[in-house]
């Protein structure tokens, strides 16, 4: 089923400017210009992925494609990187919006507040303002799909699928307490070792070693993967997860609470990043709410070898979802 996937469904790659940083996206449908797409078949929902931290949006392709597949190929399906997780090719164009946020505006753009104000102006400058919307957020994704809720209601979001969320206690976590040191304390350290050992190295040798990696993982990926290597975006994604270690204690239950009808919470069992008594802490608060534990024992990160299987979940659970949009349109 992966194979047919692969094979029949194209995904198209963009660098665009987004807040003035060089930001990948990956859509997976026909429809890649909403704003200037004026046809009758232009979509009237968009499903738009945040990812977890590192945000390499190359490793959530085959989740797009199988939730694309599972949602017979009637609403596009995007993916955006976060803000300093991926450079461009040399011989990739990068594209701006004329009205784009300018990059002065927004302070620490690559810290976690930061990359709520990337996420937000990317969708009031690439989505037209009617148009529907469908967050999944991905570890930290959930949490930026959180405050998008909060700081944004002007938006037409239906529903907001928070896959493993890590919104609270990061620092508490068991991943947590080993990163801790290594993100916060020794960052600097961390941040001089990376450049040292990885900028000098050639781009042939970090493309083998992505390679090797990627076939242990027994992991294929159709979109380059150098940004793995490349220190600019290690940095960033080191810097950003310090700062979830720090800024993440305490679970925003009123946003929960004001736009509880919208969401559905898929925690793990066993996630070392969100541990399951978080899981029932958030059920006990929120007895009514969608709030699911993981009876198929999917690691964190799913991406690598679950896509297709949470893909038909998320599916099934916007069944009703987008059965009213294709109703009403």
């Amino acid at each position: 089923m992966d194979s047919e996937i692969k094979e029949e469904i194209p995904v198209h790659e963009e660098f665009i400017l987004c807040c003035g940083v060089e930001t990948q996206v990956l859509k997976c449908g026909p429809w890649t210009d909403l704003f200037n797409d004026q046809t009758a078949n232009r979509p009237k929902l968009l499903i738009f992925i945040i990812t977890g931290n590192p945000g390499f949006c190359a490793f959530y392709v085959p989740f797009v494609k199988a939730l694309y597949s599972s949602i017979n190929r009637r609403f596009p399906v995007w993916v955006i990187s976060h803000a300093g997780h991926a450079l461009a090719p040399k011989d990739k164009k990068i594209l701006a919006a004329s009205d784009d946020t300018n990059a002065q505006e927004i302070k620490d753009v690559y810290g976690l507040r930061g990359q709520v104000e990337h996420k937000l102006a990317f969708l009031r400058t690439h989505v037209p303002k009617d148009m529907k919307l469908v967050l999944i957020g991905h570890s930290v994704g959930c949490y930026i799909s959180l405050q998008i809720l909060k700081q944004a209601p002007e938006l037409p979001i239906i529903r907001s699928i928070l896959l493993f969320p890590t919104i609270e206690r990061m620092a508490e976590t068991p991943n947590g307490r080993i990163m801790f040191p290594f993100l916060y304390r020794l960052r600097y350290i961390f941040y001089a070792f990376g450049y040292l050992l990885l900028k000098p190295c050639p781009e042939t040798v970090k493309s083998w070693l992505i390679r090797m990696a990627l076939q242990r993982m027994n992991f294929q990926c159709e979109f380059s993967l150098l940004n793995v290597l490349e220190p600019f975006c290690l940095v960033n994604s080191a810097y950003l997860g310090g700062q979830e270690l720090m800024e993440m204690v305490k679970r925003d239950d009123e946003v929960i609470e004001e736009h509880l009808s919208k969401l559905i919470f898929y925690y793990g069992t066993g996630d070392p990043w969100c541990p399951e008594e978080y899981y029932q802490d958030i059920k006990n608060r929120f007895p009514e709410g969608d709030i699911r534990l993981c009876e198929k024992k999917f690691p964190h990160a799913f991406i690598l070898h679950s896509s297709q299987e949470m893909a038909g979940m998320v599916a099934d659970w916007l069944k009703d979802d987008l059965s009213k949009v294709e109703v009403v349109t």
